[in-house]
């Protein structure tokens, strides 16, 4: 089995047709944001990706989204964002990630954050913000077991606390 780290492409679209739908079927948001169509078509999705590495939006930042392969199946996706504006620094982090539902508790997660590093490290990120909901155990002990520290609890307009920790690349 192979792990690798990569961005989206053309050619990945049943792959990542079936990771959505992963989501769906378990009936769950997909993390982090980054990797949801959000009513675009596929190639418009592929296009807007890229893009948003250097081009992004108004009101947005930079980012760079990476989905972890497992033998060509999609099983995670993580946003790394190269700079932080107010609610990334308050909630959100430099990095989001997720794994999907099936793949979970077998530590891809951990994997696909220590294969961003050196990405992180690129963008001269040497320190980061890595956030995640107060209530999500299993996505704390992953931050923790990278080595990040918390630095305090946060609380959006919306009452959901997150966690938040810095972690060094």
């Amino acid at each position: 089995m192979k792990l690798k780290l990569e961005k989206i492409r053309l050619d990945m679209e049943k792959s990542y047709l079936c990771f959505i739908d992963e989501w769906k079927k378990y009936n769950e948001k997909i993390i982090p944001v980054s990797a949801l169509l959000d009513g675009k078509k596929y190639s418009e999705f592929v296009a807007y990706t890229k893009n948003m590495e250097t081009n992004a939006p108004s009101g947005f930042v930079n980012a760079t989204t990476l989905f972890l392969t497992l033998d060509d199946e999609i099983i995670g996706a993580i946003s790394i964002r190269h700079s932080l504006n107010k609610y990334l620094f308050d909630f959100g982090g430099h990095i989001g990630y997720g794994i999907k539902p099936s793949k979970r508790k077998c530590g891809y997660a951990k994997s696909m954050v220590k294969m961003s590093f050196p990405i992180l490290k690129e963008l001269g990120l040497t320190t980061v913000l890595i956030t995640c909901h107060a209530s999500n155990i299993a996505s704390a002990k992953t931050i923790e077991s990278l080595g990040g520290i918390l630095e305090n609890i946060s609380t959006d307009e919306n009452n959901i606390q997150y966690k938040r920790y810095w972690l060094d690349v």
